[in-house]
Parts: C-alpha cells; sequence; structure tokens
C-alpha cells in the first residue's frame, strides 16, 4: 500500500477520504450549472417573443444546431485541457480556470442578447475543457494503492454527478420558466462560482495532488515509457498527420457552418455537391477521413494490441448511434414535451403530483445535506472557509426549494414544468445504478457487445412508445394534449439503456488499450461521443419537416428502428468481438 496516499484516508467520512466529498460538491455544483443551463437553452431560444416570460422566437433547426455544437465541443475540449492539466498547470488549477471561465459564461448567457449568448457558450466551452477531465484525475491519485477502494469512490462522485444534474434541472428549469429565463441562466453562474471558491479554499486536503508537474518528472516518466515496453511502438508518420489535418479542417467546417448558415443564413462556402449543402459535405468527408486514419494506423500495432483496438472502434461506432438517439433528451424532446404533452393536473391529479414532486425534491436534497453535515463534522477546522460557502450554497438551494413548494400547493391547478421531465433519467439513475452494479458484479454478468446490443434496444423501447403514442397526431400538426405516462415511460427506458452502456465506454477503454496508447484512443471515445451529440441536434432539428412530411411518429419511429437494428447487430457480432478481444471481459 503506497504510503504517499495514507494521509488522505486518516480524515473520513463514510469510510472514503474527506477530499473525494469535496470533489463530489464541486462536481455536483458543475453539472448543476451544466444541466440546469441546457434544460432550458433550447425552450428558451424557440419561445414565443410575447408574454410575461418572452423566447427569442428562433426556428428549431437553428436552436438545435447550436446546441449540437455547444454539446460537441464540450465533449472535446477536454482532451485539450487533460493535456494541459498534465504538462502545464496541474489537476487543481486546471479546475479553478475552468470553472471560473463557466461562471463568466453562464452571466454571459444571464444578460439575453446574441452577442453574449455566443460569447457566454464560448466560455462554457473552454471552461469545460479545463474542468471535466482533471476531477477524475485528482481521485485517480488520491487513490493510488487503495485499489479496493476506487470503485467505491467513483461511484460515490458519479452520485455526484446526478445529484448535480438533478438539482440544476429542477431550480433552474422551475425559474427558467416561471421567473425569467435571464434569472435561470443566472442561477447555474452562481452555483458554479459557489463550486470553484469552495474547491479553492479547500486545498489543503489535497497535500501535493493535482500540482503543477515537475518538468524533469514529466521527462522521467516519457522515458520509462519508451523503456518499459518491448513491444515496437507505431509513430505517427506524415500520412497520419496530413490525413489528421484534412479532418480537423473538414469537421471544423462543418461544425461552425452548420450553426451560422441555420442562425444567421450564412454559409462559409456555400456550394453544393451531389444535391448535398456543404455542411453536409464537409461533415461526411470529415467521417470518412476519420476512418481512413483508424484503417492506416490501427492494422500497423501487433497483432493482439490491433485487434483490441478494433473491437474498442467497434464499440465506439455503438457509442456514436446510442448518443445519437439518447441526447434527443436535450432537444427534440423538451420540444414534444412543451408542445405535445398535456401538462395541465387539475384536482385530485394535481393533489397527487405535487405530493410526488415534494418527495423527489425533499428527499435526495436531504440525503445530500447528512453528507454535507458529516463532512463538516470532519474537515471544519482544517477547511473551515470551504465549509462556510458550501454551507451558505445549500442555505440557498433549501430556500428555493422551498419557495418552488410554497408556490406548488398554493395553486389549485398545476402546469407541469417542461423541464421537470427531465429529472426523470437523474432519479431513475440513482434508483437504478444500485441493481445494474449488482448485475454486472453477478454470475450473470453479459459480455461486452450484449451489453452494448442491450443498451441500444432498451432506449429504442423508450422512442417507440413515444412512437406509439404519436401514430394519430396529424401531418404538420403544431400542437397535441399526449398523456404525460407516455413521457415518463420514455425517460425510463432511455435510462435503463443508459445504465448498460453508457460506464462501459471507459471501463473497456482501459482493459482492451495498453496504457500507452489510451490517450489516443480516448480521443477516439470522447469523440464518437462529441459526434453522437452533434449527430443528436443535426436530425433532430429537422423535426419540424419529418413531422409535416412524414408525421411525428415517424421522427420518434427513426429512433426506434435505428438502435434495435445496431442492437441485433451488437449481438451477432458477439463471437467477433470476443476473438478480437483476446480474453478480456
Amino acid at each position: 500500500m503506497s504510503q504517499s496516499t495514507d494521509q488522505f484516508f486518516e480524515t473520513k467520512v463514510m469510510g472514503h477520504p474527506a477530499g473525494l466529498f469535496v470533489l463530489f460538491f464541486t462536481e455536483m455544483w458543475e453539472r448543476f450549472s451544466y444541466y440546469g443551463m441546457r434544460a432550458i437553452l433550447v425552450i428558451f431560444l424557440t419561445g414565443m417573443v410575447a408574454g410575461e416570460n418572452p423566447g427569442w422566437g428562433w426556428d428549431k433547426s437553428a436552436a438545435l444546431s447550436l446546441l449540437g455544437t455547444y454539446a460537441l465541443f464540450v465533449y472535446l475540449t477536454p482532451i485539450v485541457g487533460g493535456w494541459l492539466a498534465d504538462n502545464k498547470i496541474g489537476y487543481r488549477m486546471a479546475v479553478v480556470i475552468g470553472a471560473l471561465l463557466m461562471t463568466l459564461g453562464h452571466a454571459s448567457m444571464a444578460v439575453e442578447t446574441p452577442t453574449f449568448l455566443y460569447i457566454g457558450i464560448t466560455f462554457l466551452i473552454i471552461g469545460n475543457g479545463f474542468f471535466k477531465p482533471n476531477m477524475t484525475s485528482i481521485i485517480s491519485k488520491m487513490y493510488e494503492g487503495h485499489d479496493e477502494k476506487k470503485d467505491g469512490a467513483y461511484n460515490i462522485f458519479y452520485m455526484g454527478v446526478n445529484a448535480g444534474a438533478f438539482l440544476g434541472i429542477m431550480l433552474c428549469g422551475w425559474i427558467g420558466e416561471n421567473v425569467s429565463w435571464s434569472y435561470g441562466f443566472g442561477l447555474a453562474g452562481i452555483f458554479m462560482l459557489l463550486g470553484m471558491v469552495q474547491f479553492y479554499f479547500a486545498q489543503p486536503l489535497f497535500g501535493d495532488i493535482g500540482s503543477k508537474p515537475d518538468p524533469e518528472a514529466l521527462a522521467a516518466k516519457a522515458a520509462a515509457k519508451e523503456t518499459s515496453t518491448g513491444e515496437k511502438l507505431n509513430k505517427f508518420l506524415t500520412i497520419d498527420y496530413l490525413l489528421i489535418g484534412v479532418f480537423i479542417i473538414s469537421a471544423l467546417i462543418f461544425i461552425i457552418n452548420d450553426p451560422l448558415s441555420k442562425i444567421g443564413g450564412n454559409n462559409i462556402l456555400n456550394f453544393t455537391v451531389a444535391g448535398m449543402s456543404d455542411s453536409l459535405f464537409f461533415a461526411l468527408l470529415a467521417g470518412i477521413i476519420f476512418i481512413v486514419i483508424l484503417v492506416v494506423r490501427i492494422p500497423r500495432y501487433e497483432r493482439i494490441t490491433r485487434d483490441r483496438m478494433i473491437a474498442f472502434t467497434i464499440f465506439c461506432i455503438f457509442t456514436i448511434f446510442f448518443w445519437a438517439a439518447f441526447e434527443q433528451a436535450a432537444g427534440s424532446l423538451p420540444l414534444y414535451t412543451r408542445d405535445f404533452t398535456d401538462r395541465v393536473l387539475e384536482g385530485s391529479a394535481a393533489s397527487i403530483f405535487k405530493i410526488i414532486d415534494l418527495i423527489v425534491t425533499v428527499v435526495p436534497i436531504g440525503v445530500i445535506t447528512y453528507v454535507l453535515i458529516s463532512l463538516f463534522g470532519k474537515t471544519f477546522k482544517k477547511i473551515s472557509l470551504s465549509n462556510i460557502v458550501l454551507a451558505i450554497s445549500f442555505v440557498i438551494i433549501w430556500a428555493l426549494v422551498i419557495y418552488k413548494l410554497y408556490v406548488n400547493f398554493s395553486a389549485e391547478a398545476k402546469e407541469v414544468e417542461i423541464t421537470w421531465f427531465a429529472i426523470l433519467n437523474s432519479l431513475f439513475i440513482i434508483i437504478f445504478a444500485p441493481l445494474f452494479t449488482k448485475w454486472w458484479d453477478s454470475k450473470y454478468n453479459p459480455p461486452a457487445a450484449f451489453k452494448y446490443g442491450l443498451g441500444l434496444i432498451i432506449m429504442a423501447i423508450g422512442f417507440g412508445l413515444l412512437a406509439f403514442a404519436t401514430r394519430n397526431v396529424p401531418l404538420g400538426a403544431e400542437t397535441a394534449k399526449l398523456s404525460m405516462i407516455w413521457l415518463v415511460l420514455a425517460y425510463l427506458f432511455h435510462t435503463l439503456g443508459e445504465l448498460c452502456l453508457s460506464p462501459m465506454g471507459l471501463s473497456y477503454l482501459s482493459k482492451l488499450i495498453p496504457a500507452r496508447m489510451v490517450g489516443f484512443m480516448f480521443g477516439v471515445y470522447y469523440l464518437s461521443i462529441a459526434i453522437g451529440n452533434k449527430m443528436a441536434h443535426y436530425v433532430g432539428g429537422d423535426i419540424d419537416k419529418i413531422t409535416e412530411e412524414s408525421g411525428l411518429s415517424f421522427f420518434f419511429l427513426i429512433f426506434t428502428i435505428v438502435p434495435v437494428v445496431l442492437g441485433l447487430i451488437s449481438f451477432a457480432l458477439h463471437p467477433v468481438l470476443k476473438r478480437l478481444m483476446h480474453g478480456v471481459k
């Protein structure tokens, strides 16, 4: 057991180092801000320009194009931020810089002008790149020599992720819809700022972990990596760099031109090829070049390494299509909720909903508050300022929650907020994640191909239910009053699918890829999620066009049939993938 990390286990909260719970709350506030802003962005952009709380009246395709580009960069910038933290500034400084930039981003969006919207999103993208990869890096360093504790640590940390998403969607969404969009965006910034301050003043708990790296130590580490294996290194050749350059240029043209053309009617190149716009042409070109890069590089590795990388690449392809469907939750599903769901409850139905809302609001916050009190008892003397900031944060949370519940119970009828349904994903994860963990730890743990297949098919069932619910909606209809139970069931199946597939990516990355190549394949994995996010909103932006031409039911059938087919392909590939993985379970 490493003596260098034993000091962190001297001050424990619930059997884990107190520093873990500082990271828990820091990540919770960051996820609060991210999901809180994302929950209201599309609704605000596409909302009517008249009324007490007006939106901007954007076309759905324009709003979703902007969201898609933002989501894509959210998964690409951590690759750069992680490298900077590893080699230049250290994990802790990266987290502080990222949090500060994201605070400025949310504050900019609260101004509610197009210029400040774009400035805000830019700050959020850059800040996310600094913040996102380095929280888990600190945990990894803190638990060196305590591998038996790592699984529990990451479970606790990801509960913070889901708690933040839950609180952010609930409160930013409720305030954005009922009070002011500016206040919703601003609230996300307030808690990002509080999270940054709380983390900054908790630095004494982390010792030297995450401090600025020593250049000599980095050089020694690099030299050791070169000599630690007898395997021939697959260095990047001129052709690799040329292909990567073409890929980056093509991808950037698409990423930038797509929202510009849909928001402002500005096309960078303005031409068509075989009936395709310049944006779509460069998207396909980037996709083809990326496949060529993999085809050129991967065969140059030794056989077992090559086979395992091929297996992981196949999983990445499934990942793209999973997120292309799942991320409708941030784009087309809120629009469906607003325009096609009957959200007005009266009488006993309203009373039942208010009680359910009370329970799902108060119980999780009560549990998190208990964790907070436990942290106070162990660390107040050492990081008193951090704890005071954290206490102020929870006073604000409880005040907002009490005000929200008071307003809800004061009204006789209840119109359920559009964003309320989005909290179901986090709620279902909290409920079902322990069951899936037990399943994966049992003798009935399915092989990788079946996990990916199950994830795709179970998620598709949720879209299938929405396709069935909307079967009688006329072509081109702009509104309908469909039961909200369909939406609840859709979120349930989407979450169950997520629990099958989403945790598998990084797990199989660590199992299949040699340590010296993790950086490259980590980039491939995050790129697959980024492409899936962009694809989700690129297709979702055509919801009006598809609804008018083929019907709303057909729109949801797209996200039913494609994942089912891919899920069946995953099942069929099990023997091939098993052989390619060479014994990795």
